[in-house]
């Protein structure tokens, strides 16, 4: 309706996967680098994933359109089949015969098996595409594997691409699908746009579609970018009404109000509301969830907030494994580190007193590289597995001298700084 007014040949953002409007940003160029590099080799599963609209079709298309003649090609569209009719479909796209009705899944596979030798006799390879694989079914992939069992000592005669959703990721992560991800030789996945590749996608389709000037200002192509997020397809959308609404007002280029209003009718008011509600929900959650585990977090670090009774830290204390202690020399004006066995001089043991339960450690001396603290941290003995025990009392430091402090002067634990 507006390309004789925009002085354009064909309409240029249609949303059918046409293979001259494909632009190739580093993402493109990229993905169908992966396909036919995989194709190419003696791999048997190809996979290209991305999210909806991202042109992962597009981009196959260009790839079928870069094929050798020597190359058969099964291409299913609807993967959303049980093991039979998929068979079935396979030998429909390769021009397979196969007796009318057949339900025995032999059947097909013994007549594609066949088909695979007579093609490699003759010196040609066979490709299976599958489009939305993400909707294959446990089943259905198993068979899709065992359909590539069949090879030579050189390669595999049936190499398979699937083209999904991230969704597809997910699934093939499972155990029970391991033997098929494990034959994946090449795999990329295609993500949105940045905001200099939408502008040079919007160029680039205008200028295939015989454009001479500019029909959106970069300002537009700003709000273009923040309201499509780059993907192509969203992109398409938006600007075909865009431009529509702009021939409608008479304007030589569609501005930033017209997209915004193209965007709503697009997208739709009441829709793009209720994402928004969605997104601050989810952002509450997220925050109200690392409150949780915070204060969990500190429970289990700090044992709980208050006074703790001599009982309860000593029972604390009896719960931990310590491997490594360190402690301060005022001497040497170094933290020491000591391994917390009887064997390298280090003797802990607990004893009973009138005041509650007390700790104590008989240290000895061992130079070290560490860097000193401040000095006021010399009453705290720290431990290697990230924590330290504070007594009341200030440490002695001089070789052989006991480092010792009861339960009721608040021993606690306390993460370990940084030792640079």
């Amino acid at each position: 309706m507006y390309k004789e007014h925009f002085g354009l040949k064909e309409t240029p953002f249609s949303i059918a996967p046409d293979p001259r409007y494909l632009y190739m940003s580093d993402g493109h160029q990229e993905a169908l680098a992966h396909l036919l590099y995989g194709i190419k080799g003696d791999g048997g599963f190809i996979l290209l994933t991305g999210e909806v609209g991202t042109g992962k079709t597009t981009v196959c298309r260009c790839l079928l359109e870069d094929l050798p003649d020597t190359v058969d090609v099964a291409f299913i569209l609807n993967p959303k089949l049980n093991a039979v009719e998929l068979l079935a479909s396979i030998c429909d796209e390769l021009g397979i015969r196969y007796p009318k009705g057949s339900k025995s899944e032999k059947v097909f596979i013994d007549r594609i098996n066949a088909y695979l030798l007579e093609s490699h006799a003759k010196g040609r390879r066979t490709i299976l595409i599958i489009e939305e694989a993400q909707n294959l079914s446990e089943d259905v992939l198993e068979h899709v594997r065992l359909l590539t069992n069949l090879e030579t000592n050189e390669r595999k005669l049936l190499q398979i691409v699937m083209i999904g959703q991230p969704e597809l990721l997910e699934k093939l992560e499972r155990p029970e699908l391991r033997q098929l991800a494990q034959r994946i030789t090449a795999r990329y996945h295609l993500g949105p746009l940045t905001r200099a590749e939408v502008s040079a996608y919007v160029s680039h389709r205008l200028a295939v579609a015989g454009a001479r000037g500019t029909l959106f200002t970069s300002s537009t192509l700003d709000s273009l970018f923040r309201l499509t997020g780059g993907i192509p397809r969203l992109i398409n959308v938006v600007c075909d009404r865009a431009l529509l609404g702009a021939y409608v007002q008479g304007q030589e280029r569609a501005d930033g109000h017209t997209l915004d209003k193209a965007a709503k009718e697009v997208f739709g008011t009441h829709g793009t509301a209720s994402r928004r509600k969605m997104t601050r929900r989810w952002a509450v959650a997220a925050a109200a969830a690392l409150l949780v585990c915070a204060a969990i977090a500190s429970l289990l670090l700090y044992g709980g907030s208050g006074r703790r009774t001599p009982e309860a830290s000593g029972a604390a204390a009896d719960q931990r494994h310590f491997d490594t202690m360190w402690w301060f020399n005022d001497r040497s004006s170094l933290w020491q580190p000591q391994d917390f066995k009887e064997d390298s001089g280090v003797v802990a043991k607990k004893k009973k007193s009138p005041r509650g339960r007390a700790v104590s450690a008989r240290l000895r001396e061992r130079s070290s590289n560490a860097a000193a603290p401040s000095a006021k941290q010399a009453n705290e003995v720290r431990l290697g597995n990230g924590a330290s025990m504070t007594f009341g009392t200030r440490a002695e430091t001089q070789k052989g001298a006991e480092v010792s402090g009861h339960a009721d002067t608040a021993p606690t634990i306390q993460p370990m700084p940084e030792v640079k």
